[in-house]
């Protein structure tokens, strides 16, 4: 039968403290848990080792013994052998391995040294914390714009959740306990969504301000006037002054985007106005754009 290096099972040096060890096993049984990975029997294989390196390292009296020997395991024998001669029990720490063994959970290597494993052994009694759930949630930016109510379909669990104003693209909420079961009375574990929002054609947003741009025509822009404008949060009319250049652009406090999670706050709304020159002018139009070109001092 072949050695087992257990430290390498575990992925620890031989220096590894008693936390060092907990921490390496239970980042392990996490990972390749049965109850996680049901039909994964390389997993299940992987999760027996770790738990027969945990049973050795985790305890200090195994953990001399195993260290004592090594890969001379065999000597291992005839200590015990002349333990036995003396009168002293087959047994390390005062625990018979042998009352509770299973042949299918723990090496010959194991069995040899220790004789099987202890009652109660670790393995039963670690209590893991059940996966976490990730997903992406692509909402637009009219419902960002709202404080409103979603299902959602996650491993076959439908989740009802509450989106609320002002949500951010990127930004990741957690929904405590809505992720995977615990094992062996563990807690559940979280559910993580991260939402996906995307600009409207011509709304931009940043933070908590909206930027857009208008169109104004010619005259608008010289004798000034009133421009209807439609935002998220309805229909605006600007007053538009006399003279406006192209490229201006004003602000509207308050007429941005909600705040998240501070009701009755919004960021501003800026508006870039752009001036259509006018096309397919009539000879008349041109004759008086010429007479007023004569007279601009």
């Amino acid at each position: 039968m072949s050695f087992i290096d257990y430290y390498e099972v575990l992925g620890i040096n031989k220096n590894a403290t008693e936390d060092d060890i907990k921490k390496a096993y239970r980042k392990l049984a996490r990972k390749l848990h049965p109850d996680l990975n049901p039909n994964d029997k390389n997993a299940h294989a992987k999760f027996q080792k770790i738990n027969e390196a945990n049973e050795v390292l985790s305890d200090p009296v195994k953990r001399k013994k195993y260290d004592q020997y090594g890969e001379q395991w065999e000597h291992g024998e005839e200590y015990e052998q002349a333990r036995k001669a003396q009168g002293r029990p087959n047994n390390v720490g005062g625990q018979n391995f042998s009352e509770d063994f299973d042949e299918s959970n723990f090496s010959d290597f194991f069995a040899s040294m220790f004789g099987g494993a202890s009652e109660g052994s670790s393995r039963a009694q670690v209590k893991f914390r059940g996966q976490d759930f990730h997903s992406e949630l692509a909402i637009t930016l009219e419902e960002a714009f709202i404080t409103h109510a979603r299902t959602l379909k996650i491993h076959d669990k439908n989740i009802r959740i509450t989106i609320p104003a002002g949500i951010e693209n990127g930004q990741t909420i957690k929904l405590k306990g809505f992720g995977g079961k615990g094992v062996n009375g563990g807690p559940d574990g979280d559910l993580f969504i991260k939402f996906s929002i995307s600009n409207l054609p011509n709304v931009k947003r940043l933070g908590n301000d909206l930027y857009t741009s208008v169109e104004l025509d010619l005259y608008n822009a010289i004798l000034g006037g009133e421009k209807l404008i439609e935002t998220l949060s309805g229909k605006i009319k600007l007053i538009v002054k006399p003279e406006t250049q192209n490229g201006t652009k004003i602000r509207l406090k308050g007429k941005g985007f909600p705040v998240y999670k501070k009701e009755g706050e919004f960021g501003d709304l800026f508006v870039t106005y752009h001036i259509l020159i006018p096309t397919n002018l009539t000879e008349k139009q041109i004759e008086l754009f010429k007479e007023l070109q004569n007279i601009v001092p």
